[in-house]
């Protein structure tokens, strides 16, 4: 029985772990320093990307990366000054990308993407929220013939889950072709994919329910997570220690170094992204997410804001920000005459990744964990609170966690 649990960590899997223990009558604590809705769990592209089934651990990613490095145009970044956190990684990744690894990989992935949209829909229908999903499907943009050639015949041999892929009417090309002034040569539209529709009001929203059900939060920064006696204490840097059944780490790119002294090996790395964001001006308030494939880039409107989002940038979460990132991406804004007005405003985050692209779910004793969801965070966030709480309390999840546990990396 869990009388009580501390959940380090404030973004969304944290937040959606908290309240899936709350459901079942735990009374949680959160730990995360006083800094809220500035990681990755909000500076994404609101994207509900339940299409994303092949994880990016494969071989197809790999022969692709000269083609995608930053300095030839592309929005993969390998920078110099972080070859000491991105070359193992590459090396697990390459090892991760074995087709047979590969295989299993995609099946676990694509059956818990599979719950993804219902997860969302109950847990907002429970905090009274459910506008604040749309599930209208996403574009795919081309702006040559030849790149949207390639990009239609590739989508439409790939697995899409859930989702399923179709050219883009008449109609649809033709609202489009208002985006922009650059050539629009093709469009699929992606439906059964959706967007949170305000990824900040999403935040205060599930804060503050959390609150209201008897939450408490701690501010400040976990150095040292301990077992024993009646389950589990958290060390706060320069203040206390507090103790629980449960502790349940979600730190997103912070959680590695917490879990390691427990025998638990998490070979994480922050795969940064980048984004600008201003006033929509006449950017529909209804338009899905839409994606500029040739640029690797993905523009969304927010209830008032507009957002393009781009970059892969392995590095260290302490990393200094590339400036040239977002320079790049108001490059292609300009050059897509897109209506992102001023003042624009520049944001970087770190997505938590393991080499193969599949989160991290489990349990050791009275250390549990939720973490590891790479560009997926906001997608499988619900239904991985769902998951790891069930697990916790006996009950079977949606979907099968034993390919999510730690263990796989020995």
């Amino acid at each position: 029985m869990i009388r009580d649990a501390i959940v380090v960590g404030d973004g969304v899997v944290g937040l959606n772990v908290a309240l899936a223990l709350q459901r079942r009558g735990v009374i949680v604590t959160l730990l995360a320093p006083d800094a809220p809705w500035r990681g990755a769990s909000w500076g994404n592209a609101g994207h509900i990307a339940v299409e994303q089934v092949e994880p990016l651990a494969s071989r197809a990613t790999i022969r692709s990366v000269p083609k995608r490095l930053f300095s030839l145009g592309g929005a993969l970044a390998l920078p110099p000054r972080a070859v000491a956190a991105w070359l193992p990684f590459s090396l697990r990744m390459l090892r991760a990308s074995a087709p047979e690894r590969f295989s299993r990989g995609k099946a676990a992935l694509a059956a818990m993407l599979a719950t993804a949209v219902p997860a969302w829909r109950d847990v907002l229908d429970d905090v009274g929220a459910a506008h604040l999903l749309r599930v209208d499907g996403h574009f795919v943009v081309w702006e040559t013939p030849e790149s949207a050639a390639r990009g239609r015949a590739a989508w439409m041999a790939t697995d899409t889950g859930t989702a399923t892929v179709r050219d883009a009417t008449a109609d649809e090309l033709a609202r489009l072709a208002t985006l922009t002034s650059a050539p629009i040569a093709g469009a699929v539209r992606f439906e059964g994919s959706g967007q949170i529709t305000d990824t900040s009001a999403l935040g205060h929203v599930l804060d503050d329910v959390f609150m209201t059900r008897g939450g408490m939060r701690v501010y400040g920064r976990a150095v040292g997570i301990t077992t024993g006696g009646r389950g589990a204490q958290v060390e706060i840097e320069n203040t206390a220690t507090y103790d629980a059944d449960v502790v349940v780490v979600a730190a997103g790119a912070a959680s590695a170094p917490l879990i390691a002294p427990l025998g638990l090996r998490a070979p994480l790395i922050a795969e940064r992204g980048y984004h600008i964001e201003g006033d929509p001006g006449d950017w529909p308030d209804d338009m899905p997410p839409v994606v500029f494939e040739d640029r690797s880039m993905i523009v969304t409107r927010f209830a008032k804001r507009l957002r393009a989002a781009s970059i892969v940038e392995f590095a260290r979460v302490d990393t200094p920000a590339d400036p040239r990132k977002w320079a790049r991406l108001r490059t292609h804004v300009a050059a897509l005459g897109l209506g992102l007005r001023e003042p624009v405003e520049p944001w970087i985050g770190a997505r938590p990744t393991l080499p193969d692209y599949l989160p991290a779910i489990g349990r050791r004793g009275a250390i549990a964990y939720a973490f590891g969801h790479q560009h997926l965070g906001l997608t499988l966030s619900a239904t991985s609170g769902e998951a790891l709480a069930a697990m916790l309390h006996g009950e079977t999840p949606a979907f099968d966690l034993g390919p999510f546990d730690l263990a796989r990396f020995g």
